[in-house]
């Protein structure tokens, strides 16, 4: 995921709260996007320690615990790993899509010559790891999981990048999460339209419904995220009974939310202006102050579009949260000589290792062979190429297709894990050799 704006709110002539001295640093330094990959490498450990520790059963009876949610007939009685993938993890789609629309309305993906290069490696990376896949495993119970090695866990590749520090151009960082941004919108779209068993038209009807009252409300200028938050579970779970996986939801409803700021600039300056004068005013003390404040404190959070707002309140808890939570539920894989060999685990990795490098690096070079895009400055193929071997860390969004590929199917699922953690694993280290060698210091780029 791509990194967000540092908070602005320091200074101003406000009191600082003697709390604040020592939270302020500790926050900032949580919101650095790296150390996300690094509490998803420790949760993916201690789940892996407690797979092959001895807690195996243990772990497992944990996460199959039921947890029911409503009442009598209409409640949801499912185990946690299912509240874990199916409702947490719509958070984290729901971040990916408001991602996915500031890049593409406002960031690197906005410009066509500039799209280009990140859109056709990334179609490569994913088309390139499923072909492998296939000529592997194709027509065994375990072809179903061709989409698991076509995705890349953009917290683990940022976390590697940031080990390499000033050794990594600019170019090469909004190469990277471009990528990776067009790669987890082809995930979503693999997701909806391929792992969709059957529909039911009546809840799907609901679910668009519940899409069409939300654009409603925005057009009417309601802003009241609370009222968003209920119309999006009743999505969600319209969604869901409708067949479609209901992170496919998450993802529509941060597309559709609104990247434009309600009150502009000149506004907010005066609105401003107004409330200073209201509180310098000596008769309007109590409530004509009270009201210009509430005013101010109106157009302060309205001055930011609401897409700006939820990225920046909701990624730190997807980061730091969600997809940490999310790796101890699925990534408890007992590792074994024979799990490592079987065909469906080394058809991934070898999809995961192999497919993405060469499909990035392929469709790199044709588009800028003929004239479509152009490297970016400082970055040469070496660092293309270690940028595709790296993005062979598939793990959070492979993970995720695993188990809507084999559902109901541990020895596959097992199996399918297993590959994607050899493939991702083998991936990173070897992507970090190629990065080192072929990245040069600052100092002897510019000699």
């Amino acid at each position: 995921m791509a990194g967000l704006k540092e908070d602005p709110t320091s200074g101003g002539g406000l009191p600082e709260a003697r709390v604040d001295q020592f939270t302020r640093p500790v926050a900032q330094f949580l919101r650095i996007e790296a150390l996300s990959g690094i509490l998803l490498a420790l949760a993916t450990i201690a789940a892996l320690v407690a797979a092959n520790g001895g807690a195996y059963e243990a772990w497992t009876d944990f996460w199959n615990v039921k947890f029911s949610v409503g009442f009598g007939e209409h409640a949801l009685d499912k185990p946690l790993w299912w509240w874990v993938n199916d409702g947490l993890m719509v958070v984290f789609f729901f971040v990916v899509g408001l991602e996915i629309k500031r890049e593409i309305v406002d960031g690197h993906l906005a410009d066509r010559r500039a799209l280009m290069l990140p859109l056709a490696a990334a179609i490569g990376g994913a088309v390139v790891p499923a072909v492998i896949f296939y000529l592997v495993e194709g027509g065994t119970p375990g072809a179903r999981g061709w989409a698991i090695p076509m995705a890349t866990d953009i917290a683990f590749v940022v976390g590697c990048l940031a080990l390499l520090g000033s050794r990594v151009p600019p170019g090469l960082k909004v190469f990277v999460l471009s990528l990776a941004i067009v790669d987890d919108l082809i995930a979503v779209l693999v997701i909806a339209i391929f792992y969709t068993e059957k529909l039911a038209l009546l809840w799907l009807a609901a679910s668009a419904i519940g899409i069409a009252a939300v654009v409603l409300l925005q057009k009417l200028g309601v802003r009241r995220i609370g009222i968003y938050v209920v119309l999006g579970a009743a999505i969600w779970l319209a969604t869901y009974n409708s067949g479609i996986h209901p992170t496919v939801a998450g993802v529509v409803l941060g597309v559709l939310t609104p990247i434009g700021a309600w009150v502009s600039r000149p506004s907010i300056r005066e609105v401003m202006r107004t409330t200073a004068t209201a509180i310098d005013e000596a008769e309007a003390r109590g409530t004509r102050a009270h009201l210009a404040l509430e005013r101010l404190a109106f157009a302060a959070r309205e001055a930011r579009s609401p897409l700006d707002r939820l990225e920046y309140r909701l990624h730190p808890w997807v980061s730091f949260m969600i997809m940490p939570i999310f790796a101890l539920a699925n990534a408890a894989v007992p590792v074994t000589v024979e799990g490592l060999a079987d065909p469906l685990s080394l058809a991934i990795a070898i999809g995961l290792f192999a497919g993405k490098p060469i499909g990035i690096t392929l469709a790199a070079l044709v588009v800028i062979k003929t004239g479509q895009a152009t490297l970016p400055r400082g970055v040469g193929w070496g660092a293309i190429l270690g940028a595709g071997v790296l993005s062979g860390t598939g793990f959070t969004m492979s993970l995720f297709i695993g188990g809507l590929a084999f559902p109901g199917q541990p020895e596959l699922l097992d199996a399918a894990r297993t590959g994607i953690l050899l493939g991702s694993g083998v991936s990173i280290a070897v992507g970090m050799a190629v990065l080192f060698f072929a990245l040069k210091r600052p100092g002897e780029r510019a000699a």
